[in-house]
């Protein structure tokens, strides 16, 4: 399996297997602490050889620099089927996340782990907003 794609944006969508992506960031920026951003959204496309078809287990950790879970765990299934002819497949994954709460400014993760296993990590901060003089 390959990650093709691992964001942080504002919004995605999956129009006929097409990941579409509007504002991939790493940063959110806050004026005071404990902040809450609104809605932003985590974007995967995984792509899966012929051999990987079948089910598969997916978890999702956003954490802070400590490893303390920001949101609960989010664990899920895909099923991915290689059409005939193809050697490989590409499943997106979205996940909307709205009102996530940041107790302090510092350094964030996002973890993908498939089938119990880590694959990558997606690094952001939250970042103290510059004064408007």
């Amino acid at each position: 399996m390959n990650i093709d794609a691992f964001l942080l944006c504002d919004c995605a969508t999956d129009q006929g297997g097409k990941l579409n992506v509007l504002g991939a960031f790493d940063s959110i920026f806050a004026n005071k602490m404990p902040a809450v951003h609104r809605a932003c959204t985590i974007a995967a496309r995984i792509r899966f050889e012929k051999i990987e078809e079948g089910e598969h287990q997916v978890r999702i950790d956003v954490v802070d620099e400590d490893g303390k879970a920001v949101v609960p765990r989010l664990d899920g299934e895909i099923s991915v089927k290689v059409r005939e002819g193809a050697g490989s497949a590409a499943v997106n994954l979205i996940l909307n996340l709205q009102g996530l709460k940041f107790e302090r400014y510092g350094r964030y993760g996002i973890n993908l782990a498939i089938d119990g296993r880590h694959i990558q990590s997606l690094p952001f901060s939250v970042r103290e907003a510059a004064s408007q003089s």
